[in-house]
């Protein structure tokens, strides 16, 4: 990463640590929640389903071993 970014943002941290105003903390963190994205809202259709279906199937038990699941992956590990 450039260095001239890095000090860049080694200054604004200072700077917020000098803060006293609360109305713009508030708005340097309504510009943060703004620009930061969930990764869930960034998957396919198909992504998030096979997630649900994985998280239902640990939470009822359908689990593999790992040596099972080793087993049959070995050639890729």
């Amino acid at each position: 990463m450039d260095v001239n970014i890095q000090h860049q943002k080694i200054e604004l941290i200072q700077w917020l640590t000098t803060l006293d105003d609360e109305s713009l903390v508030q708005k340097l963190i309504e510009i943060r929640n703004s620009v930061t994205s969930d990764w869930w809202s960034t998957i396919s259709n198909d992504e998030k389903k096979s997630i649900i279906e994985g998280v239902l199937d640990a939470d009822n038990g359908n689990l593999t071993p790992h040596s099972k699941a080793r087993a049959i992956y070995e050639r890729w590990l």
